[in-house]
């Protein structure tokens, strides 16, 4: 599966491989295959699971609880190598960049494609479904690709919880 495809089903059903908020951490273990540092905080109260570019964070319980999961697309700039173990791992293959107008394209033609509020934070901008609890943040600086994205490349995508899961 490439990429777009890939994130363009996170978009519209708020999984990420078939994982959603509330998930717990052994489902998690289950469906990613890859790498990965595990930070509980100093309190105990929560996990943040590093995947290289990819996150998930966990709230305590019986078991861990997904709470969060987010896409750091940025760190393939200056990180490519990150993109292979996830293409062995889990059949996904990555670009170094990812334009938003490409992905635009991608998600106007799949159908389901839940609508974007637009949000400008300077240097981001934000297109958040709420249906589905997804948010795209796309570069707004006018940097030069190379070791950083430049101005319309995804900065990241996060899946959320809206407190009701």
């Amino acid at each position: 599966m490439n990429a777009m495809e890939f994130i363009a089903t996170l978009i519209r059903s708020g999984r990420l491989h078939g994982l959603g908020i509330g998930a717990t951490l052994g489902e998690v273990d289950q469906a990613i295959n890859c790498e990965f540092i595990d930070d509980i905080s100093k309190s105990g109260l929560s996990l943040r699971r590093d995947y290289g570019f990819f996150e998930f964070s966990f709230n305590p319980g019986p078991d861990w609880v997904m709470s969060g999961a987010s896409i750091r697309l940025h760190r393939l700039a200056s990180g490519y190598e990150m993109a292979e173990e996830w293409r062995q791992g889990m059949g996904v293959e990555f670009p170094q960049y990812i334009a938003w107008r490409e992905l635009q394209n991608v998600l106007s033609s799949v159908a389901g494609s839940p609508s974007l509020e637009i949000t400008e934070q300077g240097d981001f901008v934000e297109y958040r479904a709420g249906a589905t609890n997804v948010s795209i943040t796309v570069n707004n600086n006018h940097e030069k690709r190379g070791r950083s994205i430049e101005h319309g490349d995804v900065w990241s995508i996060s899946l959320w919880s809206n407190g009701l899961d």
